[in-house]
C-alpha cells in the first residue's frame, strides 16, 4: 500500500518529511506542544488531508475550539469527516485496557479507509498522558512505540506522539527515544541518535 503522495509539509518545518514518519514529541511546557501541534495539523488539513488527533488533556470540543479560535479553517459539510478529534483513552483503552495488537488493526482500518476515499496522506497525533493512569496494559506502551515502526512500513500514517516530559520518569522518556526514528528538537524534526531498530529494543532486558 503506498499514498498518491511521498512528501508532506509537517507544518513547523520548512523542510518535507515522507509520508510514514514516526516522530516523537518531549515537551516541556503547553505552549510548546500546542504552537508545534497546531502547525502539524493545519498544514494537513490544508493539503487535503486525512487528519485524527486522539487527545487527552482536552476534551475534543475543547481542542475544536482551540483550533478555530487560532484560525485554523476545520473541514466541513461533506468534507467534515476528514478531521476527527477523538478521546485518546476511548481509543487506546477500548474496553478500559491497552492492547498493542488492536491498536495496529485500528491504524491499519483507518489507512484502508482514507486510502479508499482516495486522501493524498494520513497524518494522526496523539497524546499519551492516558498511560499514567494505571489502565492496565498501559505498561506495555514503549512496546506498542517500538512494533509501531513495524506497522507503519505497510500502514504509512505519519504519527506524531506526544509526550509531557513532566509526566514520565526518566527511564521511560530514555526508552521513548530509542522507539521513535524521529524527534523534533527546538521545532525541527532531526534524525533521532538514540533510535533503536525495534527487535534489537525487545531484546534488550527490562526493567
Amino acid at each position: 500500500m503506498s499514498t498518491s503522495r511521498e512528501l508532506l509539509d509537517m507544518g513547523f518545518t520548512q523542510e518535507p518529511f515522507p509520508v510514514g514518519a514516526h516522530v516523537c514529541l518531549i515537551y516541556q511546557t503547553e505552549e510548546e506542544r500546542r504552537d508545534l501541534m497546531a502547525k502539524f495539523l493545519e498544514a494537513g488539513l490544508r493539503d487535503g488531508e486525512r487528519v485524527l488527533y486522539l487527545t487527552d488533556v482536552m476534551k475534543p470540543g475543547e481542542l475544536l475550539d482551540w483550533l478555530s479560535d487560532l484560525g485554523v479553517e476545520i473541514p466541513s459539510g461533506a468534507d467534515e469527516g476528514r478531521f476527527s478529534v477523538v478521546d485518546a483513552e476511548s481509543v487506546y483503552c477500548k474496553g478500559g485496557e491497552f492492547i498493542p495488537d488492536r491498536m495496529f488493526d485500528y491504524w491499519g482500518a483507518l489507512y484502508d479507509d482514507s486510502v479508499a476515499k482516495g486522501y493524498p496522506a494520513v497524518r494522526a497525533t496523539g497524546e499519551t498522558s492516558w498511560a499514567v493512569r494505571g489502565i492496565p496494559g498501559s505498561d506495555r506502551l514503549v512496546e506498542y512505540e517500538a512494533l509501531l515502526n513495524k506497522a507503519l512500513e505497510k500502514v504509512p500514517v505519519t504519527a506524531v506522539c506526544q509526550y509531557d516530559a513532566k509526566l514520565f520518569d526518566g527511564a521511560t522518556i530514555l526508552d521513548v527515544l530509542r522507539v521513535h526514528p524521529v524527534m523534533i528538537s527546538r521545532g525541527q524534526l532531526v534524525k533521532n541518535p538514540f533510535y533503536i531498530g525495534p527487535d534489537e529494543f525487545l531484546a534488550l532486558p527490562r526493567r
